[in-house]
């Protein structure tokens, strides 16, 4: 076997084509796209590459032919916070072989150690959690939603036997519009909403700026106690996040809400785009933008994505995450052309918001775990610290 470090065009093609290799016979497998991909080692695309460096090799058969991939890279904002200094792989793609898979882990492994680091974290992205993130560990036979990892069931193997530990499980819930909500929920939606002071709206493109500033605000208060490495968002980025949307964006499953004018919990989901990208095969050229506007056109995508959740810590438990389940499930009602939604990864270490996620489902459609590597046998491994 030959491992190559990506270094030219040909080298990213393959890089590209690994995974259609891995997957030519699985129905439910959908290709991320290309250009998600590309975005992910693009310095001038990735902010991540300001405070980090990345690589990634393609590994060959004494014939030439794929036969896996790997990612490995380094954030020096995180990985020094550390006991011991943790970078991260991902990316990877292998056929069931172990010792195939030991190669590509030891060379991420050696680059790794050759930087400082002593230990590693994996399948992660180089960039934000919301996207590559997890081994698939349940959910196989369910086709995955947008940029969520999914792997064969043989990926756990092949990581656990060359040594990971599960540093934390990831829950994907699936929701149905009809689900049931229990009476308590829509009581306390009507108690927030006619006598405290309460109030529930969604996004209105017309006043992106004002719903970027109530971003903000929330999302600098509410997940600081959430994230270990936070890092609080600008206006400039918000407002950047909702334009970047544009173009795929319903502002029907985008849920603010206030307290006396105050924001202070939101709901960000989008349609599910898989149900579309599964057409052009990881290609938005524009053969692929044909395709998916003449999906989009046919009514093909009757899903929606949860991707964010976050409430004001001095908010917490008072009866508005009822409030929010609420009106999530009456926009999914009234917008006829959803059935399901999934809620994006929610980590078992935050268990207070797996309770309140499963006041509405307990549904785990899809469970990922992320592991962690130690280099030496003497530093001790510990999973990730629970949420208070």
């Amino acid at each position: 076997m030959q491992i190559i470090e990506v270094k030219n065009s040909a080298h990213k093609k393959d890089f590209l084509s690994v995974p259609h290799m891995i997957y030519r016979n699985d129905p439910n497998w959908i290709s991320h796209l290309d250009q998600d991909i590309e975005a992910v080692f693009d310095e001038k695309k990735n902010k991540f590459f300001e405070f980090g460096i990345a690589t990634r090799w393609v590994l060959y058969d004494e014939n030439k032919n794929l036969t896996g991939r790997i990612a490995a890279f380094i954030n020096r904002q995180i990985a020094y916070t550390f006991e011991h200094p943790t970078g991260g792989v991902g990316f990877f793609e292998c056929i069931d072989h172990q010792e195939a898979a030991n190669l590509l882990f030891e060379t991420a492994k050696r680059w790794l150690e050759e930087r400082g680091m002593e230990a590693m974290d994996g399948p992660i992205n180089f960039g934000e959690r919301d996207r590559f993130w997890g081994l698939l560990v349940k959910g196989f036979e369910t086709p995955p939603p947008y940029l969520l990892n999914y792997n064969p069931p043989y990926y756990q193997i092949l990581f656990e036997n060359y040594g990971f530990e599960n540093y934390f499980n990831q829950f994907v819930y699936g929701l149905n519009k009809n689900v049931k909500l229990h009476p308590i929920i829509r009581r306390s939606y009507d108690r927030l909403t006619n006598d405290q002071g309460y109030s529930f709206a969604a996004l209105k493109l017309n006043q992106l700026d004002k719903f970027a500033d109530d971003f903000m605000n929330i999302y600098n208060e509410a997940w600081q106690d959430v994230q270990k490495h936070f890092k609080p968002m600008t206006k400039e980025q918000a407002l950047s996040t909702f334009k970047s949307m544009k173009s795929i964006i319903d502002p029907d499953l985008i849920i603010f809400g206030y307290h006396h004018q105050r924001p202070i919990a939101i709901f960000v989901g989008i349609p599910e785009l898989n149900q579309l990208f599964r057409y052009v095969d990881g290609k938005m050229d524009l053969a692929g933008k044909i395709k998916f506007m003449i999906h989009k056109w046919r009514g093909k995508c009757n899903m929606a994505y949860g991707l964010v959740f976050g409430i004001v810590p001095e908010y917490r438990n008072k009866g508005v995450e009822s409030g929010l389940i609420v009106a999530i499930q009456d926009t999914l009602v009234h917008k006829k052309k959803y059935n399901d939604a999934y809620l994006a990864w929610i980590g078992d270490y935050n268990p207070k918001m797996v309770r309140i996620v499963e006041i509405l489902t307990t549904n785990k459609v899809f469970v990922l775990t992320t592991y962690r590597k130690m280099f030496k046998k003497e530093y001790k491994f510990s999973r990730h610290y629970i949420i208070d």
